[in-house]
This record gives structure tokens, sequence and C-alpha cells, in this order.
């Protein structure tokens, strides 16, 4: 399922591709910067595969060092995490297993990157990153969606009657994982959920519906959550991205005044959310999307996201018309509260993966027209 030769990741590389997207980003205490993102086939479905890139300054990056396949499965919606101990996860979700599957490399800034072997965290959708609460468990935010995982069938429906958005908790760093209790918020849209613990100590979960984002609250660490109702984020039903920062203040990577995907917006918040004192327009142009952030050690705030993916066309003038780009922005909470780019360090829209003339085998485009 982990794919680390050389040889055997050429099939992934860049000219390999029509499409990609749905980005996740770390950076490691030596500032060696990891990029994931998904690809395969002319869509979402079977046969995708998740991929690792990386620079160590930032600016030039190489083509996939590991990469989560199988044959006849799916691999996709990757996301990235480095642990308190300093461990790169690459964690991934497989169907039709309908599971989210897990690597760790212990030591990233290594010269030569060593993984684990894969193991199953749960069920089974997970694409954003943990959270390390103050009493030092680990809480993974894995979805069940009420609609199946874009391989719906009747069988699945049946043996998977608990949907909604869970959390697992893992207090031995970890080895072993244990679901907790779930939000179901009305008209959720593939989840996409995201947890943060407030300084009242509730943790607020928020979920992608079809209106926007909704919202719940736990007392008791996750094992169970409120009624749900709308957070008032907005938001065109996509992947957002919410996180505190070492400052206390709060991050959210989100659409603003938008239509469709456009107007990817950084806000900052210095109430716990309840009020947004300062944003920052990350990319104004249209089909951009799913973003996922790092605060890195050396004081930057990375965030990545993808742009106009090029899947789901039907031949390949459709497929070259598009960007399919995976884009950083690296910027300052300075940067933010000013609402433009200070900082000297900073910057915005920098592709970090475009795809191409496509030499891979034959586009099946037909196989998907009705």
């Amino acid at each position: 399922m982990l794919i680390e030769k050389t040889e055997e990741l050429k099939r992934f590389y860049a000219d390999q591709r029509l499409w990609q997207g749905i980005s996740s980003i770390e950076v490691t205490k030596k500032g060696r910067v990891f990029v994931t993102f998904y690809g395969g086939g002319t869509r979402e479905e079977i046969g995708n595969y998740a991929m690792v890139i990386m620079s160590n300054d930032g600016i030039h990056y190489t083509e996939p060092v590991v990469a989560a396949y199988m044959d006849n499965y799916r691999c996709f919606d990757p996301c990235l995490w480095i642990d308190p101990l300093g461990r790169l996860w690459f964690t991934w979700s497989i169907t039709p297993e309908d599971a989210v599957y897990a690597a760790i490399c212990d030591d990233p800034d290594a010269d030569t990157l060593q993984w684990g072997e894969p193991f199953k965290i749960g069920h089974d959708i997970m694409m954003n990153k943990p959270i390390v609460l103050k009493n030092g468990k680990w809480l993974f935010p894995l979805a069940v969606w009420n609609h199946g995982v874009r391989t719906l069938t009747e069988e699945w429906d049946s043996k998977t009657p608990d949907k909604g958005s869970f959390v697992y908790e893992t207090d031995d760093n970890g080895k072993t994982f244990r679901r907790l209790g779930c939000a179901d918020v009305k008209n959720r849209h593939f989840d996409e959920h995201m947890v943060l613990e407030l300084n009242d100590g509730r943790l607020w979960m928020l979920v992608r519906t079809y209106y926007g984002i909704g919202q719940a609250f736990s007392t008791d660490g996750g094992v169970t959550w409120s009624e749900d109702s709308d957070s008032g984020l907005g938001g065109p039903s996509s992947r957002f991205h919410i996180c505190r920062l070492k400052s206390g203040r709060i991050l959210l990577i989100n659409h603003v005044n938008f239509h469709k995907r456009n107007n990817l917006t950084a806000l900052l918040s210095e109430d716990d959310g309840k009020t947004w004192c300062a944003q920052l327009l990350l990319d104004p142009r249209s089909d951009v999307s799913y973003p996922d952030v790092k605060e890195a050690d050396d004081g930057y705030i990375y965030i990545t996201y993808d742009r106009e993916r090029g899947a789901y066309k039907h031949n390949m003038d459709e497929v070259y018309a598009c960007a399919r780009e995976i884009l950083v922005a690296r910027v300052t909470e300075e940067d933010i509260l000013a609402g433009q780019v200070c900082d000297p360090g900073s910057y915005l829209q920098r592709v970090v993966s475009k795809l191409g003339e496509y030499k891979g085998p034959k586009a099946d485009f037909e196989a998907h027209k009705k």
C-alpha cells in the first residue's frame, strides 16, 4: 500500500497525472516542507492515489517521495501532521474498505526518509489535522458520511448504521485509538470537520454543510455533542481550516464575499471565534479551494490549497484548460492583522506543483459518460 522506491514512484510523477488536488502541508523543525495531495484517473474514483512531495528551501519541490496506492482501491483525502514527538504522520482514506490509514516517519528531517508500516486508525474519512488537547490526549476527526464514499452501495449503507462527524482519541501517542462520540450536523456535506479546544474547556466542532459551516460543542472531551447549529461562518460548501495559533489567536481560512470557490481568505479572532478582527485575501481567483495550514517554528504560517484541479473533464482539451496547481502561501500574523503582505519573507500564490503535458496511459473519459 505504501510505495517508497524511486523506480516504483515514477508512475505517480507529474507527467503521469491528469488532475490533482486536496492538499495538506507540514513543516519540520529544520524547515523542510512536505505537501500531500491526490490524483489518478480522470476523476475522484477507484484507482486514485495519494502522494507526498517535499522541499528543503520552500521553492524547489521534488516529485513524490512516497505514495499510497492499491490496485482496485481508492486512496484519497490525504493529510500530514507532525505530532508532539516530532514524527510526521501521512494519513489517507481508502475505499471500498472505508477506513483511514496512517504511516509514520520518525525523523522527517533525515537524509533518507524511513516510514513505518501502514496501520488503520478507524472508519471512514479523515482529511484534516488532529489536535492535541490541554490534557495531552490527541483527537483525530474521522467522519462516516451520510452518503457513502463515492462508491455508495446498499451493502455499504446497511453495514454502516452509525454515521456522523466522530472523534477518535489516543492517549498513548497513537498506539491505540478509541472512538468517542459524534455530531450529526444537519445538511452536512462530506463533513470535513475540524475540532478546536476553546479557552473555557469546551470542544468546538465545525462541519462543512450545504449552507456553509455547521457547529456543535462538547463539554466531556468529545464523548457527547450538543445539538447542531449554524456557525455563521458561511462558505460555498467547501473545505475550510481552523486552528489556534501559538499567540492564542484563532486562525480561520475560508472563502469571504465569495462567488462559489473564490476569495480564499485568512481571518484572525482574538475572542475565541466570536468575532474576526483581521483578514488577508490569499487568492481572489476562481476555483481555489481546500486549504490546510501549518504554523511552523520559523514563525511563518504556511497555507496550501489547490486551483482548477482538472478532474471530471470530458477530453484532454478541457483538462489542459485547467491550471491543475497546488499552491502554498507563507504569511505572518502581522501580515493578516495589516491586511496585506508586509514581511519580506512572506509570499502568496506560490505554485509548488503544476501539471503540464500528460504522458501517462490513455485516459478513459468514455467510462463515465452516461
